[in-house]
């Protein structure tokens, strides 16, 4: 436990923190949209078993670390002279998954006059259904922080300390994120957007083995924060417009 206090630690606590968060911002944004299709009163208890199943899944996988560091990047079989991961077929799953959720949300967005529809076929996909693709896409982005935070601390609990306050941080900040992208609906569909370049990114990596280059998520995170700041601009300029009418 002292190790957890000492200086480096701390830091490696701080940063390995701030990872998570960072790199579940796209997993909360995709965990607000498809908890948004629940009924109401079902919403805190979803957000709670996505926080507490986020915290075991990720935690089991740091308590494997020995395994993940030994066998993540083995090579299970090859095409040519392609080789292929755990790691690599869980990115292509995970990023084909995502592609066809957020695609199918779109869809349902985009069709009109489905939305208590898409809301009521939520309620009869059943409770367990909805929680069962929230932990499976929170998986995938724990497998993928998780082996990128091996670089970054050298003790496991300093891993599962950051992992803990990550996800109770996301926990509390999840509604408040929800509210705000369903009170816009262009927010939403950029938020899709979004997600749609995740899949697409997490598909990339996946596919590593084949075109050997890398997609920054520097670059993903900044063209989200771009077009959302290009539409607060809108909105804003909507309101003064609209108070402008108005007051004539």
């Amino acid at each position: 436990m002292h190790a957890l206090f000492s200086f480096d630690s701390l830091i490696s606590l701080f940063t390995l923190c701030l990872l998570e968060i960072v790199l579940g911002i796209d997993n909360v944004i995709f965990v607000s949209i498809l908890i948004g299709r629940l009924p109401a009163n079902r919403h805190l208890a979803a957000r709670r078993i996505w926080m507490i199943a986020g915290i075991l899944v990720r935690s089991g996988l740091l308590l494997g670390l020995g395994w993940l560091v030994t066998n993540g990047n083995k090579v299970l079989f090859s095409i040519g002279h392609w080789g292929f991961s755990i790691r690599h077929l869980i990115l292509i799953a995970g990023g084909l998954f995502l592609l066809f959720k957020t695609v199918q949300e779109i869809h349902e967005k985009l069709e009109g006059g489905h939305e208590e529809a898409a809301v009521k076929e939520g309620a009869g996909q059943s409770f367990g259904a909805i929680m069962t693709q929230l932990i499976l896409v929170d998986t995938v982005f724990s497998f993928d922080s998780v082996i990128t935070a091996v670089g970054l601390a050298q003790q496991v609990i300093v891993m599962i300390t950051a992992v803990i306050l990550a996800m109770i941080i996301m926990f509390f900040f999840s509604q408040t994120i929800a509210n705000f992208i369903n009170r816009r609906p262009t927010l939403k569909i950029l938020a899709l957007s979004f997600l749609i370049m995740v899949g697409f990114s997490l598909l990339f990596e996946g596919l590593e083995p084949i075109h050997h280059s890398h997609i920054d998520k520097g670059y993903i995170y900044f063209s989200m924060v771009f077009a959302f700041g290009v539409e607060l601009l809108n909105t804003r300029a909507r309101k003064k417009a609209q108070s402008k009418k108005s007051g004539k």
